[in-house]
């Protein structure tokens, strides 16, 4: 088996799974849109940003780190496991107290004054998910991918079932929708006036079913808590966890910045709270796109490390990131031309002014996939502070635009600022690697691709149809056509087994 079909198999595994999990919390999308107004998914929208900022924190870049160590020659995995396992539990323990102790200042300032529960439900969720990343990545490198993959589907099933029983099934049984018989049991268990903030506590209560199903990994440790062997690996990592926070603030802070630097009454008869909640809402649509990068990084990352010393590994990495970005092209391209029916997935109206910012999104989620592609240069010759460059100038950018997009065009200024950060951030990583780390991308052949893609998508949504089904009929045309362009002039299967 070569040694792309190798990574193909361990994406696949992490690929099913994740699409199939992702698939099943994307079922939540339209029940939050269903059940809660804009203004309320709003505070989970942007809660959660925060917690994608601070999960960075309580992992510290260690993650990779363990990867890129534990490949070296002469190294004791077991001893390494050890050390990085004591450190993260003993930091996850500290952040999530402190806080857990600053709640209440926390949600005054946040201007959600009486709702520190939920804030101190996320700090233990970010500890618990600190302390499991690590038995995760001791699984990746195992190779263990299937164990990986069920023990992620079942904290996903987990989160879909408890959302709806007490976001579907016990509001209806006490409104008397049906099994009114059961009032008093519901009535004991679940309380109206949480509302929003079960999304928090199933949070909580799903990740911490890790516990026990990575409990041989957790307790199949020395406790060694001792820096100085570490220091290495947090040399490594501390660039790492800059690039992290700075790629945190590309990805998610323009939710939070959107009712900041929305000027009131932009849309009329909508807060910007309620704002923040139709953008939040619509840029789940990317999930398609993020499902496909999502299991390529679970799979790639120990792969471009154990490639690192094989004298072929430019060309295998060069046919990598073209057939991703092909793959995330036909993605963009079907997901944007048929956007109205994907749109019925948010099942409030309310929430379908935003779907304009989707295709922009899915565009800017591509060029990210395509970064993380071109970003194993500076990992794999150890110059990680590449990246903390490259991202600190992309969140930069998102500042910069968002400040000045943001009340010009709304939710759309956010988009448009997405897509302008994780281009540049691609392109300049593209052309550093030229100089330490030559591959042989087909980066005029891809651009022609992508090029193509938007055209496309253009005409879609350019180009007036007025009839359902020929509108239809048109949209999956225009599908078929760059689908089979692909396989006639790329050659997937030849090319497959070129390899």
């Amino acid at each position: 088996m070569s040694v792309v079909k190798k990574l193909v198999g361990q994406t696949a595994v992490y690929g099913i799974s994740s699409i199939v999990g992702r698939a099943l919390t994307f079922l939540l999308v339209p029940l939050y849109t269903g059940r809660f107004p804009a203004a309320e998914y709003g505070i989970v929208t942007e809660l959660y940003a925060y917690v994608a900022f601070l999960n960075i924190v309580f992992t510290f870049g260690m993650e990779s780190a363990y990867f890129r160590f534990a490949n070296r020659e002469g190294t004791d995995r077991r001893l390494l496991y050890d050390q990085v396992l004591s450190l993260l539990l003993t930091s996850s323990v500290v952040l999530s107290g402190l806080l857990a102790l600053a709640a209440p200042a926390l949600a005054r300032v946040l201007h959600y004054p009486g709702r520190e529960n939920y804030l101190i439900w996320l700090a233990l969720v970010m500890g618990i998910d600190a302390v499991t990343a690590i038995a995760f990545a001791r699984l990746r490198l195992e190779n263990k991918a299937k164990k990986v993959a069920v023990v992620r589907f079942m904290n996903i099933l987990l989160n879909v079932g408890l959302s709806l029983f007490f976001i579907v099934f016990c509001p209806d049984v006490l409104a008397g929708k049906y099994l009114t018989g059961l009032q008093p049991l519901v009535r004991a268990i679940y309380s109206p006036s949480l509302g929003v903030g079960y999304v928090f506590l199933i949070g909580l209560l799903a990740n911490a079913l890790y516990i026990p199903m990575l409990w041989r990994e957790l307790t199949d440790f020395k406790f060694r808590l001792n820096l100085a062997p570490l220091r290495p690996l947090l040399q490594y990592a501390y660039p790492l966890m800059l690039m992290g926070l700075a790629g945190i603030v590309n990805e998610t802070f323009d939710r939070p910045l959107l009712k900041h630097w929305l000027p009131e009454g932009f849309y009329p008869g909508q807060s910007n709270q309620t704002a923040m909640g139709i953008y939040g809402a619509c840029y789940k649509l990317a999930i398609f796109m993020n499902l496909v990068i999502q299991a390529f990084r679970y799979a790639a990352e120990p792969f471009f490390f154990s490639q690192s010393t094989d004298k072929n590994s430019p060309a295998t990495f060069a046919m990598i990131l073209k057939w991703f970005t092909l793959c995330c092209a036909l993605i963009f391209v079907f997901i944007s031309v048929n956007i109205e029916d994907f749109g019925l997935l948010l099942q409030s109206p309310e929430y379908r002014t935003g779907l304009v910012v989707v295709p922009v999104l899915l565009l800017a989620n591509l060029f990210l996939g395509v970064y993380y592609n071109l970003s194993v240069w500076f990992k794999l010759t150890d110059k990680t502070y590449y990246g903390s460059y490259i991202s600190v100038g992309g969140a930069a950018l998102t500042i910069v635009l968002n400040f000045l997009l943001i009340p010009l065009l709304g939710y759309m200024g956010s988009a448009l600022t997405t897509l302008a950060c994780y281009f540049m951030m691609a392109v300049v990583c593209w052309r550093l690697g030229e100089k330490h780390f030559p591959v042989p991308y087909p980066v005029a052949r891809l651009a022609g691709w992508l090029a193509l893609a938007c055209g496309l998508v253009a005409l879609s949504w350019y180009v007036p149809v007025a009839d359902f089904w020929l509108r239809h009929a048109f949209h999956l045309g225009l599908c078929a056509v760059f689908l089979a362009l692909l396989v006639l002039i790329e050659r997937p299967h030849r090319a497959l087994r070129a390899s």
